[in-house]
């Protein structure tokens, strides 16, 4: 059994999908605004931190518009990547243990199943990039955690789901609670990585929880970007901490 640690937090995109979720669950958590702390400029988001002073710095903030960084590259690369080196940095100017939000994307998708230990790549589409440059960037924190995760709004928002895309993916009121759990445990846990999803399923199962009416469609579809087929994610690590942390 472990025990929870009294810990100063810090939440980078507090008014996010996950961010705001995450708040809910940890009413103490400090989540200054993107007018506040503009994460693409290393001097403010330094000044926020050192103001601060947090154990522990939850990097949720992110550009997640899978399609639209296709088209607007240089904001997906400065919101996650430029983003990502100047949070690492100030972490380590104050001593914060850095939990970064990364993705399952990170992996091609040919095979799923994949373990915290399996090599990220080869990315198929530009937003996967630069998560996985994300990735390199927090590992420049000297304390950092990654946490490889995937969810959705509450409802699913789209008139068809993809049969032929694999995922551990859930709604975000399902993912949430189980990210603030090792938030919360953040130092406690030695872990560099850990994946935190749920079951495999295709989209389209998962669409239809929440929207039974959903039509099925082929990832081929998909306008202007390619997804990966299999991004489902070993979760066996987590669900071992979790029942310690759950004691």
């Amino acid at each position: 059994m472990m025990t929870q640690l009294h810990s100063k937090m810090l939440l980078t995109g507090g008014s996010g999908r996950l961010g705001t979720e995450l708040r809910s669950v940890i009413p103490e958590i400090v989540a200054p605004s993107s007018a506040e702390m503009n994460l693409t400029a290393a001097a403010q988001v330094l000044a926020v931190v050192q103001r601060e002073r947090p154990d522990i710095i939850v990097h949720a903030a992110a550009y997640t518009n899978v399609g639209g960084a296709e088209k607007d590259r240089e904001a997906c690369w400065n919101a996650n990547v430029v983003g990502t080196r100047n949070v690492a940095a100030a972490a380590n100017a104050v001593g914060a243990k850095l939990v970064h939000i990364s993705t399952d994307y990170v992996f091609s998708g040919e095979e799923g199943g994949y373990h915290e230990s399996d090599t990220p790549g080869p990315v198929v589409n530009y937003y996967s990039l630069t998560k996985l440059v994300a990735e390199e960037a927090a590992r420049a924190a000297q304390k950092h955690l990654i946490l490889r995760t995937s969810f959705r709004p509450r409802e699913f928002q789209y008139p068809v789901a993809f049969s032929d895309v694999y995922t551990g993916q859930d709604y975000v009121d399902i993912i949430a609670p189980e990210i603030a759990l090792a938030v919360k445990h953040a130092l406690e846990i030695d872990d560099e990585v850990l994946h935190i999803v749920t079951e495999r399923k295709s989209v389209y199962e998962l669409a239809k929880r929440r929207k039974p009416d959903v039509q099925e469609g082929r990832r081929a579809e998909a306008p202007g970007v390619v997804l990966p087929g299999d991004v489902s994610l070993e979760t066996g690590r987590w669900q071992m901490l979790r029942a310690q942390l759950s004691d």
